[in-house]
C-alpha cells in the first residue's frame, strides 16, 4: 500500500470547491487542515493516489498550467473510431459542459482553429479521431452493469458535444467494463448464461459474456457481447479472426444490440410520423427525405433528389469529391440543418442528426444499399455506425427513400421474393451487416458486429 499522500495544491480557502477522485477505488480516508495563510493541506490514505481538480480558474491560469496535468486513461480503436478511454471517478463531476472541457478539450488537441490537425493532443484532426468515452460503474437501480458518456470533441472550436452516442466507440466499453471490475456478478453471469464457446474455432479456452451497458447520451441499452480468455483473470481477448472493412488485419468480434433503439433523441423511429418529407431549403429548393431516428437521428436523401448525374459508378460520390465541391457540402447543410428542425431537434448542434446520402443501387454481389454520410461537416470515410444501425433498420421501414432503394435493388436481383431483416450497407471503405429484429411492427433490436482494442494506456496530460 502507497504511503499517505500529503498534497499541498496551494489553494485558498476561498476556492472551496475541490474534486478528488482515485484511478482503482474510492478513497478509503482523507483529512483537511488548513495553515495561517489559509493554504489548504490534504492528506489521502488510499490504496492509490488520486487525481486533484481544483475549481475553474482563468483561462490565462489555465493556459500557464497546461501540459502540466495529468489523469489516468486508455487509448483505443472502437471500430473504426479511435479515442481516449477515461473513468468518471478521475473527472469532476459533470454538473455542465464547460466542467469537462478545459480537460477533453486540451487532451485531445483541441481547440486547433487554424490547422485543424489536433497536433498538441491525441486526436487525429478528423471527427472519427476526436472522440472520448467516459465510463461509471452503474449505479444498480436499473439492470446493466456500466453507464457510459460519449464526447464528441470539436477539432477546431474544442467544443464538446454530447447529443448523441457513437456505435464504433460502444464497442469497447464492454470489454473495458469487464476488466476494469465494473460487472460484479461475473461467476454467476457465466452460470446462468452458460459457457458458449466461439463459433469463429479460436480455441477451447474461449467463452463468450455479455455485459449491459446504458448510454447516458440517449438513455437507451446495449447488450456487449464478446469472447473472455480462460485462467483467473479471465480477461477480454482481443485476439480473433474476425475481419471488418476499414480496419487492417482482424481481432475478436464483439456483437452489439442496441435495444429499443428507436426514439434515441426524438421518442419516434419516425419523428414526423411520416416515412418521406418534402424540405424547402434556404436556397428555395425544395427537396425529398427520410427523416428517422434509431440508435441516433438521420435525415437520408437519394443522390437524384440531390439532383446529382445519375452515373451507375461508384466513383459518383466519394469523400474526395465531396470535400473538394464546396457547394454540394453546402447543400447537404442546409438539408441536415432543415431536417433538424423538422425533427425537433437543434440545427446548430452538429452531431445530431448527420446527413447520408444514398447512391444509385450496384450490382455489387451482397450489397443492398450504398452511402455516404457527412459527421462534423466532413465526408466520412466509412459510416458513422449509428447512423448505419439507423440506415439498416430505415431500410426495413415501409415508404421510406432508404425502403425505396433497397426494394428496387431486390426487384433486380431477387425479383418479388424476400423481405430479409438482414442489410448489408456498402460505404467508402467497404461494407457492414446491420441485423434488425421486429416484432408486431415494433424493433426490438439492431445488431452488428465490431472489433476493438486497447492500443495504450497511461496518463494523458491536459
Amino acid at each position: 500500500m502507497p504511503p499517505p499522500l500529503r498534497l499541498r495544491p496551494r489553494l485558498t480557502l476561498e476556492q472551496k470547491n475541490i474534486y478528488i477522485s482515485t484511478t482503482a477505488i474510492r478513497l478509503s480516508s482523507y483529512s483537511c487542515s488548513a495553515t495561517k495563510r489559509g493554504v489548504v493541506n490534504i492528506t489521502i490514505h488510499p490504496r492509490h493516489h488520486p487525481t486533484v481538480f481544483p475549481t475553474r480558474s482563468s483561462s490565462s491560469s489555465s493556459s500557464a498550467e497546461k501540459g502540466k496535468r495529468s489523469l489516468p486513461a486508455v487509448f483505443v480503436r472502437s471500430g473504426t473510431s479511435t479515442g481516449l478511454v477515461l473513468r468518471a471517478t478521475d473527472l469532476p463531476p459533470c454538473v455542465s459542459v464547460t466542467e469537462w472541457r478545459d480537460i477533453l478539450a486540451s487532451a485531445m488537441g483541441s481547440p486547433d482553429p487554424v490547422h485543424g490537425r489536433q497536433l498538441d493532443g491525441m486526436g487525429g484532426g478528423v471527427s472519427s479521431t476526436s472522440k472520448v468515452c467516459v465510463l461509471a460503474e452503474a449505479d444498480g437501480k436499473v439492470d446493466v452493469d456500466v453507464d457510459f458518456t460519449f464526447v464528441q470533441v470539436g477539432i477546431r472550436d474544442g467544443e464538446l458535444d454530447m447529443a448523441g452516442n457513437c456505435g464504433n466507440m460502444s464497442a469497447i466499453v464492454g470489454p473495458l467494463a469487464w476488466d476494469w471490475g465494473f460487472v460484479k456478478d461475473k461467476m454467476e453471469r457465466e452460470r446462468r448464461r452458460g459457457r458458449e464457446k466461439e463459433r469463429e474455432g479460436e480455441g477451447d479456452e474461449a467463452e463468450v459474456v455479455v455485459v449491459r451497458v446504458r448510454n447516458t447520451n440517449t438513455g437507451k441499452i446495449i447488450h456487449s457481447r464478446f469472447k473472455v480468455g480462460g485462467g483467473v483473470e479471465r480477461r477480454y481477448s482481443p485476439v480473433g479472426e474476425y475481419v471488418m472493412d476499414g480496419v487492417p488485419g482482424s481481432g475478436s468480434r464483439i456483437t452489439l444490440s442496441f435495444i429499443d433503439p428507436a426514439g434515441a433523441k426524438t421518442g419516434r423511429a419516425l419523428p414526423t410520423g411520416n416515412p418521406t418529407d418534402i424540405l424547402s431549403l434556404p436556397d428555395g429548393t425544395k427537396v425529398r427525405v427520410s427523416l428517422v431516428d434509431v440508435s441516433n437521428p438521420g435525415v437520408f436523401v437519394t443522390s437524384e433528389d440531390l439532383g446529382l448525374p445519375d452515373k451507375k459508378n461508384e466513383m459518383l460520390l466519394t469523400p474526395a469529391i465531396v470535400e473538394a465541391d464546396e457547394g454540394l457540402k453546402a447543400r447537404l447543410e442546409m438539408i441536415r440543418r432543415e431536417g433538424a428542425a423538422r425533427m425537433g431537434l437543434d440545427p446548430d448542434v452538429q452531431s445530431v442528426p448527420k446527413v447520408v446520402v444514398l447512391l444509385p443501387p450496384l450490382r455489387e454481389d451482397g450489397v443492398d444499399l450504398k452511402c455516404l454520410a457527412m459527421s462534423m461537416g466532413q465526408a466520412h470515410k466509412a459510416v458513422p455506425l449509428t447512423l448505419a444501425l439507423c440506415l439498416g433498420v430505415a431500410a426495413n421501414i415501409e415508404g421510406t427513400v432508404a425502403h425505396e432503394k433497397r426494394k428496387g435493388k431486390k426487384k433486380e436481383e431477387e425479383g418479388e421474393k424476400g423481405d430479409s431483416r438482414s442489410v448489408v450497407i456498402g460505404h467508402p471503405s467497404g461494407t457492414v451487416e446491420i441485423g434488425a429484429t421486429f416484432r408486431d411492427g415494433r424493433i426490438v433490436s439492431a445488431d452488428l458486429h465490431r472489433t476493438a482494442r486497447v492500443l495504450m494506456k497511461g496518463e494523458v496530460y491536459y
